[in-house]
């Protein structure tokens, strides 16, 4: 016998099966000769006394009233006894639902106390002998043992509850995660691509009086530009992008140059893990695009070396640098990078060896998260 702490549609009724052991106030009038239609009231008046102390102590999750109930059982069991021995089975649906009581150690207390409460009938009980130990010795018995169930019910249930909170927490956390990662990968893939957008279509509005050519030469890039945008969104979409790092170094050449910013980028490329890559790939995508936006730079270089721990890219310009906050970009690449086990340092003025400008130095470690350490090479894609 144990009632569940917070039943389910199936399991609600389960407490009111338990009710057939109140077949227990039967047997003394049953079978003993003396009893009369005083005894067989008496049944009817216990149950009718016990029924409603019972539901409400099955309804309640609040521990105080739930207490006053099982102390209101425990008395209507010593107060029966008086006429029916059997009435120590109310000591047993109130151990079951003493094990409800919080923390467990109140709930082991109060049950010893009922058990004492059956001990108490076995002294003040009327029945002769030997109704009375058949009657009293069980219910002791029992007190124990569905109390230690209920126990151990109810600490399962809240376990469960536990878990189920903990599951709930880790999907909303999950969640939360997933956002800011589509958030960095579209602020990597959207802010990259619409200011290469702006950019030639400033250089497209200038020309247009100038250079016809050379104005339709920029508005067909912006097409293409435009369209590469598109297909990249919807390989993020997916979860899939394939450009690389070649391929971000090529179209680095190419806004660099539309730009009128003379670069030098590396002409071989190291071969690297896919997420390494694809994180080092945007990386190298927003420092460019940083040059782009707020540098007004003349010269930009792209460097990366690899060591037998490490692999460094480095992106540096000689533009006007600034010591200005992080912004989406670069919070994004630093936690995209940290959690590869790397790290981003921004350096801004003499400080990067030019004299003035910016420089983006991204580490990776060579095995970051139990991946081998490939040493060839290959060339970057022009």
């Amino acid at each position: 016998m144990a009632v569940s702490e917070h039943p389910n549609r199936g399991a609600r009724y389960l407490p009111y099966i338990w009710l057939v052991y109140l077949a227990a106030l039967f047997v003394q009038p049953a079978f003993d000769p003396s009893a009369g239609v005083p005894d067989w009231l008496a049944v009817a008046a216990l149950i009718a006394a016990f029924l409603p102390l019972y539901r409400a102590a099955v309804r309640t999750n609040d521990q105080r009233p739930m207490t006053v109930l099982i102390a209101a059982l425990a008395l209507l069991a010593v107060i029966g006894s008086l006429v029916n021995t059997g009435a120590s089975i109310f000591a047993v649906y109130a151990a079951a639902i003493a094990g409800r009581l919080q923390p467990v150690r109140r709930a082991v207390w109060v049950i010893i106390a009922l058990a004492g409460v059956t001990g108490l009938i076995y002294v003040i009980s009327q029945a002769p002998m030997p109704w009375r130990i058949m009657l009293v010795a069980p219910e002791f018995v029992f007190t124990l043992v569905v109390g230690a169930v209920s126990i151990f019910d109810a600490e399962r249930a809240r376990a469960g509850r536990r878990l189920r909170r903990a599951d709930e927490e880790i999907e909303r956390l999950a969640t939360i995660a997933e956002r800011e990662r589509i958030a960095r990968d579209l602020h990597d893939l959207l802010g990259h691509t619409l200011s290469v957008i702006v950019l030639k279509s400033e250089l497209a509005g200038r020309l247009i009086t100038i250079d016809t050519d050379r104005a339709e030469q920029e508005v067909h890039d912006i097409e293409h530009t435009a369209r590469t945008a598109l297909t990249e969104v919807r390989a993020a979409v997916t979860g899939y992008r394939a450009t690389g790092l070649g391929g971000e170094l090529a179209n680095a050449r190419r806004v660099l140059a539309a730009a009128g910013v003379d670069a030098e980028l590396p002409i071989t490329l190291p071969a690297l893990p896919a997420e390494q890559e694809s994180a080092l790939a945007f990386a190298v995508r927003e420092s460019v695009t940083n040059v782009l936006r707020h540098a007004h730079a003349r010269h930009a270089s792209i460097r990366i070396t690899s060591t037998t721990d490490d692999m460094v890219v480095e992106v540096s310009d000689d533009g006007q640098g600034g010591h200005t906050p992080d912004g989406a970009g670069l919070t994004g690449m630093r936690e995209r990078i940290a959690a590869l086990g790397g790290g981003v340092t921004r350096v801004t003025g003499t400080a990067t060896g030019n004299g003035s400008g910016t420089l983006i130095r991204v580490t990776l470690p060579r095995t970051g998260r139990g991946n081998p350490r490939p040493t060839e090479t290959r060339a970057a894609r022009p």
